[in-house]
């Protein structure tokens, strides 16, 4: 009897323990954890990008997302979100509770991305509660549903569509399998969109302009795919149990839709609609996620994916659990014809917390001989890589030149061999914008077009040069610019001389993979200034930028020649948006007069035509606050070009100025302190950049990568990148001041090595592992485009680094100009110059 008391105590006991195992507790992060699974609630900023409400991590990768109210079965980025007031976390109870409410006036038909709210008024509360193995998700109204809005206000969650095609699941007794498409029938539905709110007497956006005729995504509730099945108890997933999870709905019915049907972005949805006359628990869901006892995050080994120098810093980064208690010794093998030999096994590093893994580094500069390579960590290993002189020597920073710039060529068809990448397009190019009107993607005109145009006019001389920005063929002045400034400035430091292809402005015909005995890079300056100068010229200023005129436009995929007719004058016409921007005019000055340098004795008429217009901008721009240090620009790169006195008095006027703003001035003023000569100038400069110098090593101690990341919605590469391109001119000014090991760590962060699980290079088609599924213009085939540069790697609030494989996700995997790859091809080529002198 004593031993089956025993042993009975000891199976309650462990019982009772395995149950708290097995619970979910809010933890100090601020969101729920048990063991493997997290569940976050309302800490993300961001669900029109599928970012927000209740989200559901499981194992290491993010299942579920967008847990909140929402008024169509399938929505886009275009449809309303509720304006979130308050989130309040609370441990005792294990709770975290929301305060939200429609509508969000702020966004009502103005601002980046105009939204169309419905005459709907209505606050709520979400309160997420962990218990045991679930976690309970209640909504509570502070008034019913009115009348006419009964089907259309329902508590949605979003499903990964990347995770589940052919993937299994149940529904009550009835069963299904995600599938690839979207799939039929549909049925109309009376839409939220015919009944607009007055929230924003403000807004300058036209909801009847933004919807169009036929198709609009702006609309996403007139036309609904029926539901896959409904019922009360639905189970993603069940054969994994890495990622099976099962939601139960106490009250109205769960109902499972594809919400590809409305939108090519969308992902699966389950939604249960709030019941006429419910405010108190008008939603309940409980949500059991299945846990894997004492899973752990799998080890993950980043290293650069195309390899290192033979005299370079080598570094792997090993991504841990948290909980890891016993770490391996990584261990470095050589890879030959013949063998594998391992060359050195050392300890890692230990580096500590950041985000939520815990990090090793493993330091193999001592192994210089050239060869192919993998970093090995228990059963993890990193991709094989090289050691050799010649990395950067054929297919880095090429693909940019030869693929990428040439694709995103506007006004231009584009050949590669059998395969035309687009057609001539947008030859009816462009009509002057309406007045006072907030359009899509940041245009907005005000009360004058501030041209002899009047709005609707034909503004001949823009259906030339420049390039589509990303996957939405517009051009902002800022892309152009910045895109020919950047390929300006690698020209004049590394002297590219390489040629793989056919550009004929004339003929209009880009041929890939077909040299024409022209330097690339040059031909691509020309093609920026074509179109900043070109719209300088006709319209007497810079245009804001060249954009289609409505969203259905705006949200097509594939041929950029299918967007118009190419015949001037009628509706399918882009429109050009002008501005009062001190700030934009003054960067475009400085990085006109940049592109003039370059051109001449290759454009000579354009080059003449480029420094006129940064003069003359310099000249008319008045300049405050952040418009100053975009004058200070502005007069460096004149100063450069010209050697003119008036820019060099300027910038001894403004040293106080210069001195204090360092950390913006800083990278491009070093090039102007050298030529200037001026001992007190000189002196003055040298000082800030030991301040400026601190604070760089400071930030890049951040992390494990040696670098600062801090994304908010986008992916930080952009951002590094831009870091590392800035510090080669620090660096190269001041050698003495600034290391040059940002570079490169801003360099390997890009080409792989990087936070999470995914270690691809951002840049497409290049190293051994790369981003091939990019948001570019052929986004819809699920492919890429080679040398596009996506945004990377994103940050699920609080802690949780991402890099998903899916097109349409554009804060991960978007391509841009006036930047993007040009700034990676700037650094490809710093390292191989910096790496060959050393």
């Amino acid at each position: 009897m004593k031993k089956l008391s025993f042993l009975f105590c000891f199976l309650v006991v462990f019982t009772i323990t395995n149950l708290n195992a097995q619970e979910f507790k809010l933890i100090s992060s601020g969101y729920f954890q048990n063991q493997g699974v997290d569940v976050m609630a309302f800490d993300d900023i961001y669900p029109e990008g599928h970012q927000g409400g209740v989200s559901l991590i499981m194992h290491g990768n993010r299942i579920a997302t967008n847990g909140d109210i929402r008024l169509e079965p399938m929505p886009g980025q275009w449809q309303p979100v509720p304006k979130q007031h308050d989130r309040v976390t609370n441990q005792e109870k294990n709770t975290i509770t929301a305060q939200l409410s429609f509508p969000d006036s702020s966004r009502h038909i103005t601002g980046f991305n105009p939204m169309v709210y419905p005459d709907l008024q209505i606050n709520y509360t979400v309160n997420v509660e962990g218990k045991g193995g679930s976690v309970i998700v209640t909504v509570d109204l502070e008034q019913p549903v009115p009348q006419n809005y009964l089907g259309k206000v329902g508590f949605n969650m979003e499903l990964f569509p990347g995770a589940l095609f052919g993937k299994p699941w149940i529904m009550d007794d009835k069963t299904g399998i995600f599938p690839m498409q979207a799939n039929g029938p549909t049925r109309y539905e009376p839409s939220n969109f015919k009944h607009p709110g007055n929230f924003n007497p403000d807004g300058k956006a036209s909801a009847e302009h933004l919807a169009g005729e036929g198709y609009s995504p702006i609309i996403a509730d007139d036309i609904v795919a029926e539901p896959y099945a409904q019922g009360h108890h639905f189970v993603v997933r069940p054969d994994d149990p890495y990622g099976k999870f099962g939601i139960t709905s106490e009250g109205a019915a769960l109902k499972l839709y594809d919400g590809r049907m409305n939108h090519n972005n969308g992902w699966f949805v389950v939604r249960s609609e709030i019941p006429a006359g419910k405010t108190t628990a008008a939603i309940k869901w409980i949500i059991t996620p299945n846990v894997v006892e004492d899973w752990q995050y799998t080890p993950v080994v980043q290293t650069s994916q195309i390899g290192y120098t033979c005299n370079q810093q080598k570094t792997a980064v090993i991504e841990l659990d948290k909980r890891t208690e016993k770490t391996e010794i990584p261990v470095l093998f050589k890879i030959t014809a013949s063998e594998e030999e391992e060359v050195l096994s050392k300890p890692g590093e230990e580096w500590g917390q950041f985000l939520r893994y815990n990090y090793l580094k493993f330091d193999f500069s001592e192994i210089d001989a050239p060869g192919l390579y993998q970093v090995r960590y228990g059963n993890a290993a990193s991709p094989v890589f090289r050691i050799d002189d010649a990395v950067y020597d054929r297919g880095v920073w090429q693909p940019v030149l030869e693929y990428f710039l040439p694709v995103q060529m506007c006004h231009m068809r584009v050949n590669e061999k059998y395969r035309v990448w687009h057609d001539d397009c947008h030859m009816d190019d462009a009509r002057m914008a309406p007045v006072n009107f907030n359009h899509i993607d940041g245009y907005v005109q005000g009360a004058s077009t501030l041209t002899d145009y009047a709005p609707g006019d034909v503004v001949p001389g823009l259906n030339i040069g420049g390039w589509h920005d990303a996957g939405d063929f517009d051009l902002r002045v800022e892309s152009q610019a910045g895109e020919a400034y950047i390929l300006a400035l690698a020209y004049e430091a590394f002297g590219v001389d390489y040629d793989v292809t056919s550009i004929d402005q004339q003929k209009r015909i880009t041929e890939i993979h077909q040299p024409d005995g022209k330097a690339d890079i040059l031909q691509q300056i020309e093609n920026g200034a074509l179109t900043v100068i070109g719209g300088y010229r006709a319209l007497g200023r810079l245009y804001r930028g060249i954009i289609c005129n409505n969203l259905r436009q705006y949200v097509m995929l594939g041929d950029a020649a299918a967007m118009t007719d190419n015949e001037p004058g009628n509706d399918d016409d882009r429109w050009v948006f002008t501005e009062d921007n001190p700030y934009r005019e003054l960067t475009t000055a400085a990085q006109m007069a940049a592109t003039a340098r370059v051109l001449k004795g290759f454009n000579d008429t354009l080059s003449t035509q480029a420094l006129d217009c940064a003069k003359t901008l310099f000249e008319v721009t008045d300049a405050n606050g952040r418009s100053k240090a975009a004058k200070i620009h502005a007069a460096t790169e004149l100063y450069l070009t010209t050697g003119d006195d008036l820019y060099k008095n300027y910038l001894l006027s403004e040293t106080e100025f210069i001195t204090q703003a360092i950390g913006f001035v800083g990278w491009y003023i070093g090039r102007a302190e050298k030529k200037i000569n001026d001992p007190d100038f000189t002196k003055a400069i040298r000082e800030a950049m030991s301040g400026l110098n601190e604070q760089i090593k400071k930030q890049g101690a951040e992390t494990p990568y040696g670098i600062p990341y801090r994304p908010r919605i986008w992916g930080a590469g952009w951002d590094i990148q831009s870091f590392g391109f800035k510090q080669y001119f620090l660096h190269t000014a001041y050698p003495d001041i600034f290391s040059p090991e940002y570079i490169y760590n801003a360099l390997n962060f890009i080409l792989g090595c990087h936070p999470g699980s995914n270690t691809s290079s951002f840049a497409s088609g290049i190293g051994a592992r790369s981003a091939t599924v990019g948001y570019g213009l052929n986004r819809a085939d699920w492919s890429y485009i080679p040398g596009g540069v996506v945004s990377g790697t994103a940050l699920i609030r609080p802690d949780f680094p991402e890099l998903l494989e899916f097109p349409y996700l554009w804060q991960q995997v978007e391509y841009v100009l006036g930047g993007g790859s040009s700034h990676y091809m700037f650094l490809a080529l710093a390292a191989q110059q910096l790496l060959k002198e050393e």
